[in-house]
């Protein structure tokens, strides 16, 4: 057996060309056979054993591609290697060989150190409190950086030269990289700012009127900050905005547990007029009234009869007046009322008056923060406000509409 080997090795020497060839071929076999015994034995193996633990549970780790990626090493460390062993190869072949099989290397240890970024970056949103410190940013900072290594080293390795040459002479390209980078620079303070004034989460409602945001954060990145607007519209906003630009956040209404209503019932100014004794007989029935109008009553009586004999003139005198027993019947009313959160604060209160009536502006906070649900609490309010109004002898201020100018103009004779 041996004298047929050392025979046809000898036949095979004396044709260098076809000797090269064989070799070349045998090498790509070889590397061929290493990365299929890898990926289809190894592997397989590999994810067969932890198929029985969480990790091997854990369809991340698939998606990522780290092993796959790492497995394209194998071959190219035996064409690197077993190249120079091919006999009748010029130097130089085997020089750039080797070095874009080393620059190869690189470039899959790269993709695979990202890989392994990206499962940390999603089993860490796994996390219940993960909005509270999104690391998204910084995850694809350190990939930059990676990248940004591993392109070095790759040149440096298809030049056949010392990575430092090229470290040296960024020195000189600083101003350069800053202008290319500078939004990525920029997007990276803004994050840390974010990140450590915990200004923004993921889940929080931001409104932000110039960049028409107005809506949840559903994503935080490096370089951008991407809204999902009640109408279902994206809005991405740049991360550095987020810094120079004022912005809403909501989060402190929707941790408070209570949402504040701040609405004003524009009153006809006319319509205000104290109350004669009748009416306050026939409001005391009101059950939120009875015990407000008895003191108000026993007050008033107790200061007018300090008056004397210039109580003999109304004017002299307080008297109730319907609109203050409105604001009466409202604070109580909002006190009785289940959708209002009682320990937070409530105001009835008139405004400065306008042109369009007397403002009267209920303050206060619902017991939900939730849309519908306070919605609905407000509505329920002002309706009932609204028609209980006439009871107090109260008209509220609209302008004039084709209805009420009908109604105002003479009916013709027939």
């Amino acid at each position: 057996m041996k004298e047929h080997y050392a025979a046809a090795l000898a036949w095979v020497e004396r044709y260098p060309e076809l000797h090269s060839l064989i070799s070349l071929c045998l090498l790509l076999l070889a590397a061929w056979m290493a990365n299929w015994v890898v990926k289809r034995i190894l592997i397989r193996g590999l994810y067969r054993a932890l198929a029985a633990t969480a990790i091997g549970q854990d369809q991340s780790l698939a998606d990522s591609n780290i092993i796959a990626r790492l497995a394209n090493v194998v071959p190219a460390i035996v064409l690197s290697s077993g190249i120079a062993l091919v006999p009748e190869l010029p130097a130089a072949l085997v020089t750039v060989t080797q070095n874009v099989c080393s620059a190869f290397i690189v470039l899959t240890l790269a993709l695979a150190i990202s890989g392994v970024l990206s499962l940390i970056s999603a089993l860490y949103q796994r996390r219940p409190d993960a909005h509270l410190k999104p690391i998204k940013g910084y995850v694809q900072v350190v990939k930059i950086l990676v990248f940004a290594i591993a392109t070095i080293l790759m040149i440096a390795t298809l030049i056949d030269r010392s990575p430092l040459i090229l470290l040296s002479g960024l020195g000189a390209m600083a101003a350069v990289l800053m202008l290319i980078f500078q939004d990525t620079l920029l997007s990276l303070v803004a994050s840390v700012q974010i990140s450590s004034s915990d200004m923004v989460r993921v889940g929080d409602w931001i409104e932000m009127p110039q960049l028409n945001a107005d809506g949840d954060v559903i994503d935080i990145a490096l370089h951008t900050v991407k809204v999902q607007n009640f109408d279902k519209t994206i809005t991405t906003i740049p991360t550095k905005r987020l810094i120079s630009d004022p912005f809403k956040n909501w989060r402190g209404m929707q941790e408070s547990g209570g949402r504040r209503i701040k609405r004003s019932l524009y009153l006809d100014q006319t319509s205000v007029r104290f109350l004669s004794p009748d009416e306050i007989a026939r409001l005391q029935r009101f059950l939120l009234l009875g015990q407000y109008l008895s003191s108000k009553q026993s007050e008033l009586l107790s200061w007018n009869a300090e008056l004397a004999d210039a109580a003999q003139e109304p004017a002299n005198t307080r008297r109730v007046t319907n609109l203050g027993t409105f604001r009466a019947y409202v604070e109580h009313y909002l006190r009785q009322h289940p959708g209002i959160n009682q320990s937070m604060t409530q105001l009835v209160r008139q405004l400065q008056p306008t042109a369009d009536g007397l403002p009267l502006e209920l303050y206060c906070f619902t017991n939900t923060v939730a849309w519908v649900p306070y919605e609905s609490y407000q509505s329920d309010i002002f309706d009932h406000l609204l028609a209980i109004l006439p009871e107090f002898g109260l008209r509220v201020f609209q302008h004039p509409s084709g209805a009420d100018m009908r109604e105002l103009r003479p009916t013709p004779a027939r």
